[in-house]
This record gives structure tokens, C-alpha cells and sequence, in this order.
């Protein structure tokens, strides 16, 4: 079972750090959702089929990360930067704003 479980926090440690920029304003329901299929298709599939699981993370974020910057460079934006900005923001259907800004921030 250790493996598995490796190689979803190296996914996700990996994942969230290199990609955060562009799930800004994705709702977090929408992004727990997603790490609960793969997990729970990762560890399900480990009693099944054993350690070959770690097909299950690593082969859905490449292909995550394969559409992705095939829909980045489609689009003019860079895969990594997010940028510019302003046209990811409204491709995505998004309200412009700080990107940055603290979740919790208290309203002025």
C-alpha cells in the first residue's frame, strides 16, 4: 500500500504546486471531487491488481497535464505562467481580480 500512497502525494504535492495558478477559482467541491476518484480508484484498484495501480495517478495526471497544455497553446496561453492572464481568466469564464489574494481575506 506504500506505493500507492506515494505516488498520490507526490501527484498532488506536484500537481497543486505547478498548477494552482490555473484552478484559482475552481470550486473546491469540484477539486475534492477529483482527488476523491483518484484516490479512491488508486487505493480500490490496489486490492485488485496491486501495486500496478500507480498507473491509476500517474497516468491520469500526465493525461491531465498532455490536455492541458494542448488547450494552453490552442488558446495562446502559456502552460505554465497562466499568462496572459486577463485571456485565461475569460476563457475560463471567470471574474478578473487577485489571483493571489488570501482566501479568508477580510472584506474593507
Amino acid at each position: 500500500m506504500e506505493l500507492p500512497l506515494a505516488a498520490l502525494l507526490l501527484l498532488s504535492v506536484v500537481g497543486k504546486t505547478t498548477f494552482v495558478r490555473f484552478e484559482i477559482e475552481t470550486s473546491r467541491a469540484r477539486l475534492l471531487l477529483k482527488w476523491l476518484i483518484v484516490v479512491g480508484l488508486t487505493l480500490g484498484l490496489h486490492r485488485v491488481v496491486g501495486n500496478a495501480s500507480v498507473a491509476v495517478p500517474l497516468l491520469s495526471g500526465g493525461a491531465g497535464a498532455l490536455f492541458h497544455v494542448i488547450w494552453c497553446r490552442r488558446h495562446g496561453i502559456h502552460p505554465i505562467d497562466a499568462t496572459p492572464r486577463d485571456r485565461y481568466y475569460e476563457l475560463r469564464g471567470w471574474t478578473k481580480g487577485n489571483e493571489w489574494a488570501p482566501i479568508d481575506s477580510p472584506s474593507a
